[in-house]
């Protein structure tokens, strides 16, 4: 049993060797709560989810940190245009964004450290840093000197000589233009944080680089997050803390963005679709499907067409748990084991859709033993694919997903009642060998996006795809 990543920093697929046998630590990037998320924000957080989740599967112990950032630039232009505290919108969003994780199925992490509760940290090592000469303070701003640090941009592979490094307002008193900012010089207004170097705030570097240190110590596994935060993020954190003396993280692992039109999701663009809206259309296990099944170092480009299919493809499935509890007369506990060749493709570099694959193809066996009125083998088929799906995140029968079919109960009675009345016009229309009447009233049902089954115990109905 081995688990093998891609590391962006090796740019290759490396057999994975934990720091501590038997245990994983992962630090997630996580939320910038300027704002309510969409579903671009929410993937990496899904994506991370479902790599615990097969950690866990496989024995591991997992200690999962994903920070929040809830001090930065577009916060406080917020604060100041809205007329609110900045601390007032960055605890709404944060609260949107553990919603919209929750709805979705993602486990709470270990930690969720905020930027803000840590800023003694940031202190302590922006004062390690300059007292080693790989960083200085110039007009009440701390800036990490990148020259001082030669592995400075190995993990995004750029020459520095042609860097154009990211730079913010008031970022005076650069020795070198591609020198970044760890500490910002308070200016009248806003948020600040007293330092031996004056007040201020801290850069968004230097946050989690300070908290990764706190929860995770000097060296850990893995460190994780968007593609977009290979330069300069994750640049300059690597930069600070092993500048300070961290080994840091052994494995960097990224995720890819969802995109419109091929550019990434992004509310700059006007592209963006909320969270809060979407499990409004969608239910919220489907999202989930359809963000955690691609790969995750893979773009998925967002289409309502691409949601109705993954609506579908997860029907079947469900259709699939329903007729084989239906045949058994309950629940169907999960296998203790996932199929060998699911384990395989989870194990190289977390490959999702290989292992779905194998689930439909579960699925389809099950059916088959179904049609045969094989229940010995539908029901271990079963088995096998709620131990599948429950490492993804997507057994239907997981009480995280019960309240999906309580919020709908209400509504599901009143509509179950009305279609059984339907169904007995039905069945007395083939009762008296009316087959077009019959067939007519099936067909009208289809058509409002009802699907008729007939199996031995009557004839049922389900929701079919949109």
């Amino acid at each position: 049993m081995t688990i093998r990543l891609y590391d962006t920093s090796a740019r290759q697929i490396r057999d994975f060797s934990p720091l501590v046998e038997g245990c994983v630590s992962i630090y997630l990037c996580g939320a910038t709560v300027q704002a309510a998320p969409h579903i671009g924000h929410i993937r990496s957080g899904l994506n991370f989810d479902i790599m615990r989740r097969w950690f866990a599967h496989r024995g591991y112990d997992v200690t999962f940190i994903r920070n929040v950032t809830d001090i930065d630039d577009k916060i406080i232009r917020k604060s100041a245009e809205q007329g609110r505290p900045w601390w007032s919108i960055g605890y709404e969003n944060e609260r949107a964004f553990n919603d919209g994780y929750d709805v979705l199925g993602c486990l709470p992490p270990t930690y969720e450290p905020r930027a803000t509760g840590h800023i003694t940290e940031m202190i302590e090592m922006m004062r390690g840093l300059i007292e080693r000469g790989h960083a200085y303070e110039a007009d009440g701003n701390v800036y990490f000197d990148v020259r001082s640090f030669p592995g400075y941009l190995e993990l995004s592979n750029q020459e520095l000589d042609k860097l154009l490094q990211p730079e913010g307002e008031g970022e005076t008193g650069k020795r070198d233009q591609r020198d970044f900012a760890m500490w910002k010089a308070a200016k009248e207004g806003e948020p600040s944080w007293e330092t031996p170097w004056g007040r201020g705030r801290p850069g968004w570097h230097l946050e989690c680089s300070a908290m990764a240190h706190k929860y995770l110590g000097r060296e850990f596994d893995i460190h994780g997050g968007g593609i977009d935060l290979i330069f300069p993020h994750h640049e300059n954190e690597i930069a600070q803390a092993k500048a300070f003396g961290d080994a840091f993280a052994r494995y960097w692992v990224h995720n890819g963005w969802v995109t419109m039109s091929g550019e990434k999701m992004s509310k700059s663009l006007g592209n963006s679709v909320l969270v809060s809206e979407m499990v409004k259309k969608w239910r919220p296990i489907v999202l989930r499907y359809y963000l955690g099944t691609p790969h995750y170092r893979s773009m998925i480009e967002y289409s309502e067409e691409a949601l109705r299919e993954a609506e579908s493809a997860f029907a079947r499935i469900e259709g699939f748990v329903q007729r084989v509890m239906e045949k058994a007369g309950g629940v169907v506990d999960p296998a203790p084991e996932v199929p060998p060749a699911f384990a395989d493709a989870m194990d190289d570099d977390l490959g999702v859709p290989q292992a779905l694959a194998i689930v439909h193809t579960t699925v389809r066996q099950g059916n088959s033993a179904l049609a045969a009125d094989d229940k010995e083998a539908a029901v271990a088929r079963l088995a096998e694919v709620r131990a599948m799906l429950g490492v993804l995140g997507l057994d239907p029968l997981d009480p995280h997903w019960a309240g999906e079919a309580e919020r709908g109960e209400d509504l599901h009675g009143v509509v179950d009642t009305l279609v059984r009345l339907v169904l007995q016009q039905r069945e007395a229309a083939r009762g008296r060998k009316d087959w077009a009447a019959a067939d007519a009233i099936r067909d009208q049902l289809n058509q409002s996006g009802l699907v008729i089954e007939d199996s031995p115990s009557g004839p049922r109905w389900t929701l079919g795809p949109r």
